[in-house]
């Protein structure tokens, strides 16, 4: 009998808590909606007053002003809307590229830092502590300034070959592969190619775990992805032609221009955060157990093998978590463009067309839906890939 009133008051008084709770959490809730609704009508007001137009109607008005690189078709006569589209295709043109480049530059640093080698041990320390201890925005300015701007004139280009790779003060230029009449079909051949060798693969790794043996799949792999676009090229006679870069005048036209604002952003980049990734990964290394190591000794692995195959798999769910932060400071630091010019979100978006408009509120309110945007996805497709290793673990 006592038993029961017990439970019966416990239940009282967690059901009290619970609609506390709930009633607290609605009060903050309402009163959020009631700010945000007041900042609304504040600033639907003060546009009134200052006769400044709302809306995003101005999307569709002509922008008026050229674009550096763009990757789309665009002229003076294009519109804001096709200024946001270029800006996001930039950013993450310059993000991607410096992801690229911090994660394979960070993890060799950090494997660096290891080393039995004092040598190479010292290197890689004095380079995490010099980049992460200067101030981003002045590597992007030294990168660009001090660095590209100091490259020879056009027509005293460093070449390799005619046209095989031209570096001066106007950027780097490289052969330009071009698809004609049929290409699609190599294209496709090679993504199914792809996708059939990483289900190979994952076949083999299932079967390695659940057997003990992994069969081997190198040759089949290889095999897949040389064999279906050979296949496809044969058909469809090559279907592709390359266009090189040519002195015209006092700069040079055709085939890849790597401009070098985009160059020196994505080096500033890629260098600042690769002494961070660099850290992350030494921790992560270090996490291992040493009887990992000597395990993988015992075996008779190379220390590189043993680093590949042992260390790397086992450290990545502690690297990873990290790692994905970041991939997403990369692309929010990308916005530092504006100091160098390259027509990123921020500096073409966020910049002149703000400016030209005076629409504040809906520019800077897309523009951070789009860094919220690619900070999620970023984010998602991290959490996805740690999800995977840890199954893999287990």
């Amino acid at each position: 009998m006592l038993r029961r009133s017990v439970e019966r008051m416990a239940a009282r008084k967690s059901a009290r808590q619970y609609w506390r709770s709930l009633a607290w959490q609605l009060a903050v809730v309402a009163a959020a909606l009631l700010v945000m609704a007041w900042m609304a009508v504040n600033a639907v007001e003060s546009l009134q007053r200052q006769h400044i137009a709302s809306g995003f109607d101005f999307l569709n008005e002509t922008a008026g002003f050229g674009i550096l690189q763009t990757s789309v078709h665009y002229t003076e006569e294009s519109s804001y809307g096709r200024v946001l589209l270029i800006g996001i295709i930039n950013t993450i043109i310059v993000a991607v590229i410096s992801i690229v480049l911090a994660t394979v530059l960070g993890f060799l640093i950090g494997i660096g830092r290891l080393s039995m080698n004092w040598l190479v041990s010292k290197v890689c320390a004095a380079y995490v502590e010099t980049l992460r201890n200067i101030p981003l925005l002045l590597q992007i300015l030294f990168w660009y300034f001090g660095v590209l701007e100091a490259l020879p004139y056009p027509r005293n280009s460093v070449r390799v070959g005619e046209g095989l790779f031209i570096l001066n003060n106007r950027g780097l230029y490289l052969p330009l592969l071009q698809s004609e009449s049929g290409a699609w079909l190599v294209w496709g051949a090679l993504t199914i190619g792809v996708a059939a060798a990483l289900a190979l693969r994952s076949w083999a790794v299932r079967k390695q775990m659940a057997t003990g043996v992994r069969p081997a799949t190198t040759g089949m792999v290889f095999g897949i992805l040389l064999g279906l676009p050979a296949l496809a090229l044969a058909a469809t006679g090559i279907p592709f032609s390359l266009n090189w870069p040519h002195l015209d005048g006092l700069n040079f036209d055709g085939g890849l221009h790597i401009f070098p604002e985009l160059a020196a952003l994505a080096v500033a980049l890629a260098t600042y955060t690769a002494a961070y990734i660099a850290e992350t990964v030494r921790a992560g290394l270090q996490s291992v157990s040493r009887g990992q190591r000597e395990a993988a000794a015992a075996l008779g692995l190379k220390p590189s093998l043993a680093v590949r195959l042992v260390l790397i798999p086992q450290a990545m769910r502690v690297i990873v978590p990290p790692l994905a932060s970041e991939y997403l400071s990369i692309t929010k630091n990308s916005s530092l463009a504006i100091a160098i010019g390259y027509p990123e979100l921020v500096s073409v978006f966020a910049g002149t067309v703000l400016n030209q408009t005076g629409q504040a509120i809906e520019v800077i309110t897309i523009t951070m839906g789009v860094y919220l945007a690619l900070s999620l996805l970023t984010s998602l497709l991290m959490n996805w890939y740690n999800s995977a290793q840890a199954m893999r673990g287990e």
